[in-house]
């Protein structure tokens, strides 16, 4: 049977997906969060015009030359509007986000008078609408800055509180399960036996599905019997994951259960097995409301499955508009050989050289098992299968790494 390309498996993973429901957080725990709709804004910013600088607010048409006398007749502070209006030959003292008094239409920096008793002398002439922040300049009641899909940075935060929304409707975030197997596994800080491993993979995909915005429930290792699997997956449905991820037994030996589990458990497979390296014995299959991922054990193997499978899927169960990772163009660093059937994905090292072009240099040793090389990559190469042998400099197409 041919294996399936990347891009069906992709297709499979995330047909017919229904973001999350929405539920409405205060704005300190919506960081990172995907907003359910549009927000617009429920006040116009600034409201009324403002000043934008220290100094004097004056009608332009009595300062149009250095030498005026004006009168002050106030003060305008941020907070504190002029109650009165400005007359000819007036002027009111205003600061920085003080609301522009009547009568006036520009605003002459400090820098640009010179007091003297109870008026001022201009240096400088003033010029209509300078220095003067107008009302709605940022945004106006009624205008749609937050798109739906969104997910909210910082800045976008600081947005939201300006428009005057105290909370944010976003999606729930997706709850993930993790199900590691295999009796050869120890935790770390452990002294591992005869034949033993310390388990590692479940770091680096607990982070990965937290980094996009995920809940994380960790089950545990299940040693190597149908029985123990079979409870975690149980478990996992009674936990109420979205998705489970499963670490390990995803090949075809007397001790890998998983897809056995699975299937006895109900889960309908979609694939098995896909055309790509490393990562081949790759598995993803749903039982009712939960998408089943199964990574095979190999540390790098389960890494890139992961990124280039689990993390679309959470990003469309978020609600997120564009769930796919960015591919780049980069040159390559040094020779590689031709591909074959399988989409290769091999880590590499980024760099830009002296005219600011981005080289990508694969890893000497592609082994599915080096860790060591993948925590220092920068980005996987990605080679289609039957790729011609290439040389360095020519051009590339990369997945950058998460930081």
């Amino acid at each position: 049977m041919a294996l399936m390309p990347v891009a069906e498996a992709l297709t499979a993973v995330l047909a017919n997906i229904e973001p999350r429901p929405e539920e409405l957080v205060a704005l300190d725990a919506a960081h990172h969060r995907v907003l359910a709709r549009d927000i617009a804004a429920l006040r116009t910013q600034p409201p009324q015009a403002m000043s934008a600088m220290d100094g004097y607010a004056v009608r332009s048409a009595d300062a149009t030359r250095a030498g005026v006398r004006l009168a002050v007749v106030g003060e305008v502070a941020a907070g504190q509007p002029f109650e009165g209006q400005v007359g000819i030959g007036q002027a009111a003292r205003i600061f920085t986000g003080g609301v522009i008094p009547a009568g006036t239409d520009a605003v002459i920096i400090q820098e640009d008078v010179r007091a003297e008793g109870d008026g001022i002398i201009l240096q400088e002439p003033a010029i209509a609408g300078r220095h003067i922040r107008a009302a709605g300049i940022d945004f106006r009641e009624g205008d749609v800055l937050l798109k739906r899909g969104l997910s909210l940075s910082d800045r976008h935060l600081s947005l939201a509180a300006a428009m005057n929304h105290p909370e944010l409707p976003v999606h729930e975030r997706p709850k993930v399960a993790l199900l590691a197997t295999g009796d050869e596994l120890v935790m770390p800080g452990s002294t591992p036996g005869p034949g033993q491993i310390v388990y590692s993979n479940g770091y680096a995909l607990r982070a990965l599905a937290r980094a996009q915005g995920a809940e994380v429930v960790d089950l545990g290792i299940a040693v190597d019997t149908l029985d123990s699997t079979r409870d975690g997956i149980r478990r996992a449905r009674e936990s109420g994951a979205d998705i489970l991820v499963t670490s390990g037994g995803a090949s075809v030996g007397d001790h890998d259960f998983v897809k056995v589990a699975l299937e006895a458990e109900g889960v309908a497979m979609d694939f098995w097995k896909i055309a790509m390296r490393p990562g081949k014995p790759m598995m993803h299959g749903q039982l009712g409301s939960m998408r089943v991922l199964g990574l095979p054990g190999n540390p790098v193997s389960s890494y890139v499955c992961a990124l280039l499978f689990l993390v679309p899927l959470i990003r469309a169960l978020s609600g997120r508009q564009e769930v796919n990772l960015v591919h780049e163009t980069a040159r390559l660093g040094r020779d590689i050989g031709a591909n074959d059937d399988r989409e290769d994905y091999q880590r590499a090292f980024l760099h830009r050289d002296s005219k600011g072009e981005l080289i990508a240099t694969p890893v000497n040793s592609q082994d599915s098992s080096l860790l060591a090389n993948l925590a220092i990559a920068g980005a996987l190469v990605v080679r289609p299968p039957f790729a011609k042998a290439a040389s360095a400099g020519s051009l590339c197409e990369i997945v950058r790494l998460p930081d």
